[in-house]
């Protein structure tokens, strides 16, 4: 990777507190032993020491021990500082089996033989500020940016979580080296792999089917009650203007027939009148 490319796929997997300190782009070990790639593999170690110092140690060494020291520090507030671009001295002499366990992306990572390979030359290093005590607590938002920061190299390269690998298991000489359960780390990076890199724990899953259409309103089917709901005239003129008929309702029937039947009792009175009248003569 380009400092760059780096940079970017940092950004993109929400690695934002970032320091670039100076000269990391170009500062490297250069072709000293195997060189420096191709690149299989990236290694989470702990500092074994915590404090301010170790930025500049990282960046530094020593003088058996020249920097850069890893390519990228992490701190326990979560602040990555960009250490080095290239080959750096932090891995060592390694296991051949170990180193074929990351290359072919092996779910299992058996105990490391014999050192017999340049762990420097084919994978990329973060180093982390931690005591390496046993129960020293890694805070969260430290081991969430360690998450973050092994999936964009894998995500970069294409490779799965199986590529990252502990310094304790490439070599026998760092059997703490971190105190972490990898397993669960791996874990944690393949959930990132399984989702773009903006995704963050928490989100919501986004639908993969378009949502159900709501339902289009139901005219509601007549009930026998409503036969003898109340129409007033007004509402019965409306229906006779819009409809030319009215709507048959019981009271418009009791009307009808109340209609008729005065009608009816009026004609009877003429004709009791007329008989009336008939007899008298």
């Amino acid at each position: 990777m380009t400092p760059d490319q780096w940079l970017a796929a940092l950004r993109a997997e929400g690695v934002t507190n970032v320091v670039e300190m100076p000269g990391w782009r170009t500062h490297n070990r250069g072709q000293r032993g195997d060189g420096w790639g191709d690149v299989h593999a990236t290694m989470i170690h702990h500092t074994a020491g915590e404090g301010p110092g170790l930025p500049a140690w990282c960046f530094n060494g020593s003088k058996d021990l020249p920097g850069p020291l890893c390519h990228d520090y992490l701190d326990r507030t979560g602040r990555l500082y960009l250490v080095g671009s290239g080959r750096a001295n932090h891995a060592g002499m390694i296991a051949e089996n170990a180193y074929q366990a990351v290359l072919n992306e092996r779910a299992d990572h058996p105990a490391p033989g014999p050192d017999a390979r340049d762990g420097n030359a084919v994978s990329y290093g973060l180093e982390c500020e931690n005591s390496g005590a046993p129960g020293r607590a890694w805070p969260a938002v430290q081991y969430d940016t360690a998450v973050r920061v092994q999936a964009a190299r894998c995500r970069f390269h294409g490779w799965s979580a199986d590529s990252v690998w502990a310094h304790k298991e490439a070599t026998r000489r760092k059997p703490a080296d971190p105190r972490l359960p990898m397993d669960d780390f791996r874990a944690d990076v393949a959930e990132r792999l399984r989702h773009a890199a903006s995704w963050n724990p928490g989100d919501k899953p986004k639908p993969t089917t378009p949502p159900t259409p709501p339902k289009e309103p139901t005219v509601a089917t007549p009930q026998p009650g409503d036969f003898w709901a109340y129409r007033n005239r007004a509402a019965d003129e409306a229906a006779v203007k819009k409809t030319g008929r009215r709507i048959p309702d019981a009271y418009g029937y009791l009307v009808g027939i109340y209609t008729t039947v005065q009608g009816i009792a009026a004609d009877l009175k003429k004709v009791l009148a007329l008989l009336t009248a008939q007899k008298e003569k």
